[in-house]
Order: C-alpha cells, then structure tokens, then sequence
C-alpha cells in the first residue's frame, strides 16, 4: 500500500513513522522540502516531493497499470484544509481518497465530502487524537465517511492506532472491535469530526476542573498572607486560620497519580510540568481555543443539550486572555461612583 501525507510537523510525522513500520510506503510533502529531505534521510519517510502536484503524480505511479487511485491524507491546520484539498484537486483522479487528520468543524466535513463526491473521491474526517506522544502511544481515530472507503483504509488506521493491548479490556470474552484497537467507524460525512468535536470539548472541561483544584492548592496558604495584610476591599475571610497550609503542588499531582480515581494522562502531563517548573515562569496565563469547544456549544444549543461544564471551561479560556478586562474596567467604574470603592 503507497500513501502520499501532506504535512509533516511532530504529528505528521510521528504517523508516517508509524505506517512505515507497519510496512505501507509513505510519501510526503510539506512546505519546508529541507526538513523533508532530512526525515527522508532519516528514514522516517519512504520519499518526499517538493510539491503536491509531485507527490500525487508519485501516489499513482503504477509500473503496470500506469496511473492507481492513491490515499492522501491531511495532517494540516483546520484554516488551511480547504486550500490543500482545492490543490488536491487539480491532479487527483476519480477513486482517490482524502482523509482529513485536521481539527475540521463537522459541517466543513460533511460539505467537503459532498464536493468531492461529483469527482469521485472519497473524503473522509478523521479526528484524530494523539498528539506528539502519537508515535509512541498511537492515536486515537474517530473516522467518518463512506465505509467502503473507509473499509479501504482500514490498514491506515489500524498502523496508526494504539492496538488492543493499549488498554484491559470491558468484556474480555466478546469479540473484539475496532474501537477497542483504538479507531472507530462513527457514521457517515462528518461523524469523525463530530465526535472528534464533542472529545475536545470534554477535554476543556477535565483540564479546567485539574486547574481549578490545583489553584485551590496553591492559594491554600492565603490565611497567612490576611492576617497580615487585612483588605477592606475585600470580603473578611471567615476563619483565616484554617487556610495556613503551605502545600507543594507538585508533590500531590505526583501522589493523585498512584491510585487515585482522578489519575489519568493529562494528570501525568501535568505532574510533569509542577515538577520541571513548580511556578509555571514559563507560561502567562492566557488560554487559547482553537474552535472544537466552541462547536461543541453551537451543537448543544442545536440539540437543546445542557453543557454548563463545558461552557464555563470555554468561557473562562475567553477570561484567561483578558477578553472580560473592559467588563471588569466597567465593574470598576461603577463600584467607584456609588461607593468610592478604590480600584484594585
């Protein structure tokens, strides 16, 4: 099996390595063809084009036949999909497939799929979860999109999948699935991307629930810091006594790790983090979201699904890069005028 890879950063490449051990020929193209000579000399790819045109024309290179539909997937950022598949478009044939390993919004996919369709080629979403750990872990793959394209590429995805020993099994006796190997069929158009989707809108709110709590931690000790500097400004604390404890952070998600019912990867990151830079020097503070929470909201109010945790975790992401400042300048303003309260 030959396969042509657009994008070849951490992930791109982390999932080529991954193919090629997995005996498939892999092909890629990104913008920086020196970086791609130096994967190729590496032998983390099976050969690199210095364009899209060349990479197609390499995919349906067939000494026999002559031209052989190929499989190119799309492992670029969501604002860029739309010109890559456009290039696509000039030199694919009818019986290729595109697999879109982006962060698309759904409705993009199923839209996508559609055009594609009235030339003949398949286009299929795949969200795709994994990150850089990806070639180490495998990826998590949330496919949608005709099945006998997808049955097609059945290869691809059980090669970059984690495999079933990645995880103890529900129900050792039934038969297996592909879900338990790590990637899942999930419906026609767009379905990948959907529940790519509502994933990343889960993963807001675990990440935001660990931040919290790990804030709590790190403001325990603010007793000791009111009895000494009293603010009027200030609800009074209560029992300011009971909130004297000088806690290392990084030493509890190291202990939450062992055994615990919260314990889980992003935890483990975590830990790591507290541990190389228990004061976090290296980050601001502002959160960035790159859309999957906010289409995860969209779909909710379509549904007429309550998400209050995935909301709160979206909107304070907004409060995070300082979006709510004038707000606050407005609160300001008017605390000042009917109280005199100072501005903090």
């Amino acid at each position: 099996m030959k396969v042509g890879i657009i994008g070849l950063g951490r992930m791109g490449e982390g999932m080529a390595r991954r193919m090629l051990k997995a005996g498939i020929e892999v092909h890629g193209y990104r913008n920086n063809y020196k970086k791609a000579e130096e994967q190729f000399e590496k032998g983390y790819i099976s050969g690199c084009a210095t364009s899209i045109q060349y990479l197609v024309e390499e995919i349906h290179r067939n000494k026999t036949t002559g031209i052989t539909p190929g499989v190119f997937m799309m492992v670029v950022p969501a604002e860029t999909v739309e010109d890559t598949i456009d290039e696509l478009l000039q030199h694919c044939v009818e019986g290729d497939i595109i697999i879109d390993h982006g962060n698309s919004n759904f409705k993009d996919s199923r839209r996508r799929a559609e055009r594609l369709a009235k030339w003949g080629i398949a286009y299929i979403d795949c969200g795709t979860s994994g990150g850089v750990y990806g070639l180490e872990r495998g990826y998590c793959l949330m496919v949608g999109g005709a099945t006998g394209a997808v049955s097609a590429c059945s290869k691809i995805f059980r090669a970059l999948a984690p495999g079933i020993a990645s995880a103890s099994r529900t129900d050792p006796y039934s038969h297996s699935t592909s879900a338990e190997y790590g990637w899942l069929h999930c419906g026609g158009p767009g379905a990948g991307h959907f529940v790519k989707m509502v994933h990343n809108g889960i993963e807001y709110g675990i990440m935001q629930a660990y931040a919290e709590g790990f804030n709590i931690l790190h403001e325990a000790n603010a007793g000791s810091k009111y009895i000494k500097e009293k603010d009027a400004e200030v609800a009074p604390m209560a029992d300011p006594e009971s909130y004297r404890y000088d806690i290392d952070v990084s030493e509890v998600a190291e202990l939450w790790r062992r055994g615990s019912v919260i314990g889980s990867w992003l935890l483990d990151l975590t830990a790591d983090v507290l541990r190389h830079d228990p004061k976090l020097s290296k980050f601001d503070g502002g959160v960035s979201d790159s859309g999957e929470g906010r289409w995860t909201l969209h779909a909710a109010v379509d549904l007429g699904v309550p998400t209050p945790v995935i909301s709160a975790a979206l909107f304070e992401r907004f409060n995070s890069r300082r979006l709510g400042e004038f707000g606050n300048k407005i609160l300001n303003g008017m605390r000042y005028m009917f109280g005199g309260h100072h501005v903090r």
